[in-house]
């Protein structure tokens, strides 16, 4: 019986750290990033904020055409880390759950780095004045991090 028990308990070890650190290790870790500035006419700017009281971003989202291309950028961002985050344009002004992303969402990819300026392409044929917002998601466990609700550049 003490073998069977010294057993369980080195599959819990073996399974369960690994576990541990892909879920634990992003809050402790910084993914930093400092991509080039994009020279162009801003379109839409939003600020970052927080989706509640531990998922946290700051910094500035601004949509820059150069020519017949678009380009996200962050400037002086910054967001808590998280497993398996992405950056989306969504439908929804302020989405703060799940259900709000779910209205409509055009994913740019997996977030580079919670910190620093980074740049996303978007697709040609987008049409952005179906999309208000900038979204930072979670997606193995549809949590929103951060947002920027986008408006007209001045």
């Amino acid at each position: 019986m003490r073998r069977r028990w010294w057993w369980i308990l080195a599959a819990a070890v073996i399974v369960g750290v690994p576990v541990a650190w892909y879920l634990g290790s992003p809050l402790v870790l910084n993914r930093v990033v400092d991509e080039a500035a994009v020279v162009g006419a801003g379109e839409l700017r939003g600020t970052f904020g927080g989706a509640d009281d531990f998922h946290q971003g700051s910094g500035t989202a601004v949509i820059v055409r150069t020519g017949a291309q678009r380009i996200l950028r962050f400037e002086e961002f910054r967001v808590t880390n998280g497993p398996d985050l992405y950056v989306y344009l969504a439908e929804h002004a302020q989405p703060r759950s799940r259900q709000d992303v779910a209205q409509g969402y055009l994913s740019l990819g997996k977030l580079k780095g919670n910190v620093g300026a980074q740049n996303y392409e978007i697709p040609p044929e987008t049409d952005l004045a179906k999309y208000r917002s900038v979204v930072i998601y979670c997606q193995p466990f549809h949590v929103v991090f951060a947002t920027a609700a986008l408006e007209a550049a001045q």
